[in-house]
């Protein structure tokens, strides 16, 4: 029996991920996305871009450092900008406690004194005592990153169609993947929107090499450099799906947090706010789902850019099995995977 066709909908990470892994793997693929624009109301495009799986065990279940550690070599490999300058957890020494718990829950680290802090960056030198560095993370520009998959997805021939909803169904020929995030609560009436909301600075005045995690008693912060004085700066996680633009209070609490970190954020020119919805189950984790010919990937909820990958690779793997064509039911494919 010939391959079918397959529709990707929704150009956001996980859309962008699954269509060049199904692409990579010798698929006819068409990606289509309600949007106009790459990033046009795309909760990808408002992501940190931090790939940092073991951070990220600090408060999550286990699968998310298994899976996301797939990421740093994928993305290493289709995207240049990919940085692997690990990662710096900080608190101020009144919080020194928060430190040695997040290290109690975590793993591939080692501890920095002073000195050594200073050493790996400067600008943060004798302004904390101890640091939890995590060598083997990465990070990246999510909008880079987006338009880097989207240019691999053109060289291979794989069109974006802008402007286009989800299909109601699939048609005997083809396999509709959805990915449309948040947008597929129509279809997944579990999935709930957590909101984030984030902060874009420019400030010439520091220089950070690596994401840095603030261990704040009120809002644990992270700032991720972005190149040319950009700093992105986030960590709110709502959970309310209310859009909108950011509160107030939310601003105020990332901008304090961030002078927290060092005094001359407090002269930073703010360059953007943003916010939106990340998607997610029950628990938290991601998830496979079929009806028929069309396969949901989803749930991915503040894990985008750490998880896609392994989302991609379940959707290719469950796509390319033999007997994929000739399935039809409602539960052939486990909603809750495991590393």
């Amino acid at each position: 029996m010939a391959r079918s066709s397959v529709i990707v909908t929704g150009a956001g990470v996980a859309g962008l991920s699954c269509a060049l892994e199904l692409s990579e793997r010798g698929l006819a693929v068409a990606v289509v996305e309600r949007g106009h624009a790459l990033g046009d109301g795309c909760c990808s495009w408002m992501a940190g871009g931090m790939l940092a799986p073991w951070c990220e065990r600090a408060s999550t279940e286990p699968e998310v450092a298994a899976w996301g550690a797939e990421a740093i070599d994928w993305w290493s490999r289709r995207y240049a900008g990919t940085e692997r300058q690990g990662s710096l957890v900080v608190a101020q020494p009144r919080d020194a406690t928060d430190l040695t718990r997040f290290a109690h829950r975590t793993e591939r680290f080692r501890w920095l004194e002073g000195d050594a802090i200073a050493g790996l960056e400067p600008a943060l030198a004798g302004r904390f005592r101890r640091a939890l560095f995590f060598p083997d993370e990465a990070h990246l520009d999510p909008r880079g990153a987006l338009a880097a998959l989207a240019g691999e997805l053109g060289r291979r021939g794989v069109t974006i169609e802008f402007g286009v909803e989800h299909p109601a169904r699939a048609s005997a020929n083809e396999i509709v993947v959805d990915c449309r995030g948040y947008a597929a609560r129509d279809l997944l009436p579990d999935l709930r929107g957590v909101r984030g909301e984030m902060v874009v600075v420019r400030s010439p005045d520091v220089a950070l090499s690596r994401p840095v995690r603030l261990l704040h008693p009120r809002l644990p912060l992270y700032i991720v450099p972005r190149g040319n004085g950009l700093f992105m700066i986030g960590a709110t996680m709502i959970e309310s799906e209310r859009r909108g633009p950011v509160s107030v209070r939310s601003a105020m609490e990332l901008l304090s947090a961030a002078y927290a970190l060092h005094p001359a954020f407090g002269e930073a020119e703010i360059v953007e706010l943003g916010a939106d919805l990340r998607p997610a189950f029950p628990d938290n984790l991601p998830q496979l789902r079929r009806n028929g010919r069309v396969l949901h990937a989803n749930g991915l909820f503040r894990h985008g850019f750490l998880l896609a990958p392994t989302l991609a690779r379940w959707v290719a793997d469950a796509i390319t099995r033999e007997d994929f064509e000739s399935e039809v039911s409602h539960a052939d494919i486990p909603q809750r995977r495991r590393a």
